[in-house]
């Protein structure tokens, strides 16, 4: 195994810096811009929800081009497609315009883009750090995978964060990664998902949420072990440039133009100013042995919110894996008269069928609680009718409590974002935001939508939908034999804990 020698070695310096301050962040332009509304709404913040995905594309790109001094971007995904290379096109413009750019991006997808982040990453005024690398045997995904493997209690942790913050001014976080599927303009899959986009006291805590993890010893410099020539970015740029002449950038796109186009005060018009919260895991929950403790996880942070509940839940979550300590305390909620409701992927819409393995046993334990069940279906709405890819999945991570209160970000409902990922997200007192978002879960459980999960006499499960104007119910799990199969074999395998 000497091909891996130096893969556990973390002792890397790093030279930290720390988000634009708020008095220079009132001299650009966003800046300004946001500290005239805040006059008008003091001690709170202004946010409005992002479910649209050519307008969480056209926001990030606009606000891209409007930066001025600073522009920090952490996500646990940039995909190397039109979306993606639009928004680095965007990062690289500002860069040349002397906006300081930080890219902070997690390690399993970023291998296989080094060359292109190497490029990025040589301008003077950008700088890419990979969270949580395996720092050797990146040369073939051979090697790199078998350096995960040798150092797994370390390496599978994921920094799960998504957030965009320009000029310390305005922040988007959310679900959603930077790619084609995460936008709705993949030709064949496309995620529902749902951002936040927020002005106010509850930037800097975000910008504060982004310096903690950029600053953190796991945040590793890409130079230290991939780099390309100094003038590399400029081929970059021309290549990008070549698919904005092509049209492949979606800047044509007409949510864009009416994004870029539009005014600040429309966009003011539609901030809902309410109390709120930054919640994050602290980034050294990745860097502990085993089980990190409770204290460092958002859970710990949310569980005031749990406690407050009086009347109904709301979890609407890709992947839900409640294991057994959820149940219990379904149990307790259906105690305490709290009704649970629960919008997820079927079999049929998940983008990890794995995982729906893992979900799927706990199903007649969670209705027996009194959790009503909804599962998108994959294909809601005939393909003709869609503007691009057949199949859509949920990818939105949120959490209402009763109808005043919300969470959104990027934390599933599974072991995973609970222990072993680091994730991010807002909480927001608001009742005209809780009713926003129980109208899109609304609209995601409607019958033509996705199927009511529900037990009959002899506790068996069925699943009721409306296809072409009629009920239709089934006591088969609609999906595909491949995707039944790959859920099937994840069951056999003990590693519910890590999923």
């Amino acid at each position: 195994m000497g091909l891996l020698g130096g893969c556990t070695s973390m002792d890397v310096v790093s030279s930290p810096s720390q988000a634009l301050s708020r008095d220079a962040a009132r001299h650009t332009y966003l800046g300004a811009w946001a500290h005239q509304a805040e006059q008008r709404h003091e001690a709170i913040s202004g946010m409005t929800l992002v479910s649209d995905g050519p307008t969480a594309f056209a926001l990030r790109a606009s606000l891209a081009a409007h930066a001025q001094k600073t522009l920090d971007v952490q996500t646990y995904i940039l995909e190397d497609d039109r979306t993606g290379r639009a928004l680095l096109r965007q990062m690289l413009q500002a860069a040349q315009r002397g906006v300081r750019v930080r890219l902070l991006l997690d390690d399993l997808t970023s291998r296989n883009k080094q060359a292109m982040l190497a490029a990025f990453d040589s301008h003077p005024n950008i700088e890419v750090r990979v969270f949580n690398p395996i720092t050797a045997g990146r040369a073939t995904r051979l090697t790199y995978y078998l350096a995960l493997v040798a150092n797994f209690d370390r390496k599978h942790r994921r920094m799960h964060n998504k957030l965009w913050v320009t000029d310390n001014a305005v922040a988007i976080t959310g679900g959603r990664n930077l790619g084609d599927e995460y936008f709705e303009v993949d030709d064949e899959l496309n995620f529902n998902d749902l951002d936040v986009m927020a002005v106010g006291p509850v930037v800097a805590t975000l910008s504060g949420s982004f310096d903690s993890y950029w600053n953190h010893p796991l945040a590793v410099p890409l130079r230290q072990f991939a780099s390309a020539r100094n003038d590399a970015w400029h081929d970059l740029l021309v290549a990008l440039g070549e698919d904005a002449a092509q049209g492949n950038a979606l800047s044509t796109q007409p949510a864009f133009r009416r994004m870029v186009g539009e005014s600040g005060r429309r966009l003011l018009d539609s901030l809902v100013w309410a109390p709120a919260i930054a919640l994050w895991d602290s980034p050294h929950k990745l860097a502990v042995t085993g089980y990190p403790p409770f204290g460092l996880t958002v859970m710990d942070q949310l569980e005031g919110a749990f406690r407050r509940l009086d009347d109904e839940m709301l979890i609407i979550s890709p992947y839900v894996i409640p294991t057994q300590a959820g149940i219990d305390y379904l149990k307790h909620l259906a105690q305490r008269g709290v009704r649970l409701t629960v919008l997820t992927n079927s079999l049929e819409a998940t983008d990890v069928p794995s995982l729906h393995g893992a979900y799927a046993p706990w199903r007649p334990a969670m209705l027996k609680q009194g959790a009503r069940l909804h599962e998108l279906r994959g294909n809601p709405v005939a393909a003709p009718e869609r503007a691009v890819g057949e199949i859509s999945s949920l990818h939105t991570k949120a959490v209402a409590f009763d109808q005043d209160r919300v969470f959104i970000g990027s934390l599933n409902a599974d072991p995973r974002s609970l222990w072993w990922n680091s994730e991010l997200g807002l909480l927001i007192d608001s009742r005209e935001l809780g009713q926003q978002l129980w109208d899109l879960a609304r609209q995601g459980m409607s019958p033509t939508r996705s199927y009511q999960v529900t037990l009959d006499e002899d506790s068996s499960l069925r699943w009721e939908t409306r296809r072409d104007g009629q009920w239709v119910t089934t006591g088969q799990e609609p999906g595909g034999l491949w995707r039944h199969l790959k859920a099937k074999v994840l069951r056999l395998l003990p590693i519910e804990h890590l999923l």
